[in-house]
This record gives C-alpha cells, sequence and structure tokens, in this order.
C-alpha cells in the first residue's frame, strides 16, 4: 500500500535546484531517507525504501551527502570492542 502526500513549493524552487518536478520529489525522498538514516530514526533498507531505490543505490547516495555508512561512533565500537 502506498500513500500519495501533496506538498506546495513555489516553481521558482525547481529552476533553483535545476530539476523538474518529478526529479526534485525523487531527489528529496533521498534526502530526508539520508537525513533519517543519518539520526538514526531508520534502519538502511527502510531508508532505501522510502527513497524509492535499491540498497547500493542508497549506500552510493550515503556517500554523495557524505553520511557515513556506520551507525557507530569510532568511539563506541571501540568501547565495544574492550568489552570483548
Amino acid at each position: 500500500m502506498t500513500v500519495q502526500i501533496s506538498i506546495e513549493l513555489p516553481e521558482a524552487a525547481f529552476s533553483a535546484l535545476r530539476s523538474s518536478p518529478e526529479t526534485f520529489v525523487q531527489e528529496m525522498r533521498l534526502a530526508a531517507a539520508v537525513k533519517w538514516y543519518e539520526v538514526g530514526t531508520l534502519s538502511q533498507s527502510k531508508a532505501a525504501e522510502i527513497a524509492g531505490v535499491s540498497r547500493q543505490e542508497f549506500l552510493e547516495a550515503l556517500s554523495r551527502y557524505n553520511v557515513s555508512p556506520f551507525q557507530v561512533t569510532p568511539e563506541e565500537l571501540a568501547e565495544e570492542l574492550m568489552r570483548e
């Protein structure tokens, strides 16, 4: 099941971003999913689903947005390794 959401945007938004409305919507979905993944709200697979891309494409997008694919900090990882 899908839900359709309508958002009103000024027409100038598309020219400012040099994109068509369709491309803008796809990029907005991807940007939102990347951010939600970055803050820990979503898993990679759920974020990819929301963005409408494969998990591989989502990982590539994380790189473009300079977001780590890992949801733990180096400090948290070191701490976890010290406990083992």
